[in-house]
């Protein structure tokens, strides 16, 4: 399924990705695409596309997780982080095999660092461009931004992701071909919301 429902993805939103580029590109200088180291299935590392929302001359250090509001993000980056087009490149990762279409989102290698034995259980699942803690978490940045900046880290490794993750591993252990697509079929309908 995520080969050929992927493949025929990447052909229906290529025009939509070569627009979007051209967005990008035209509104601030730096790349068009967004790669970031990521763990997935097996703990095997890899790059996730996205296409770059942010200022790349606008950095705070050490602030991996974006709140909405951040000053970093570019005008035409809220739009896309709105309508979720930002994520479009990953459809190129699960082509490669290094995401499915549905799973748990892959997270930054510092913070699994934290989860218990139980919970790096997730990563015996392949990544994905959408899940169960996805449609959960649609509005995860603005549910950040009821955390003080100086805790939103904490919050998320030690609040959020594990409760992502206990969403995901209840998924799996009763995933089906069709929950995956009814899993697809409410991430359409609930970005074109």
């Amino acid at each position: 399924m995520d080969l050929i429902l992927g493949s025929l993805l990447i052909i229906a939103f290529c025009p939509l990705m070569l627009i979007v580029a051209v967005l990008i590109k035209s509104a601030s200088p730096g790349s068009i695409l967004f790669r970031q180291k990521r763990i997935g299935r097996e703990g095997i590392p890899f790059e996730l596309l996205k296409f770059r929302t942010m200022d790349h001359q606008r950095h705070t250090p050490g602030i991996r997780i974006t709140r909405r509001g951040d000053p970093r993000v570019t005008r035409i980056g809220i739009f896309l982080r709105k309508w979720k087009l930002d994520e479009l490149p990953q459809l190129f990762n699960v082509l490669s095999g290094e995401m499915s279409l549905v799973g748990p989102r892959p997270d930054l290698p510092e913070y699994l660092q934290t989860l218990s034995v139980q919970q790096l259980k997730v990563l015996t699942l392949s990544p994905g461009i959408t899940g169960t803690a996805s449609l959960e978490f649609r509005n995860e940045e603005l549910l950040l931004t009821k955390v003080g900046p100086e805790q939103v880290e904490r919050f998320y490794a030690n609040t959020l992701l594990p409760w992502k993750i206990e969403l995901e591993l209840a998924y799996a252990r009763e995933a089906s071909f069709l929950g995956d697509i009814a899993i697809l079929l409410r991430t359409a309908v609930a970005v074109c919301h």
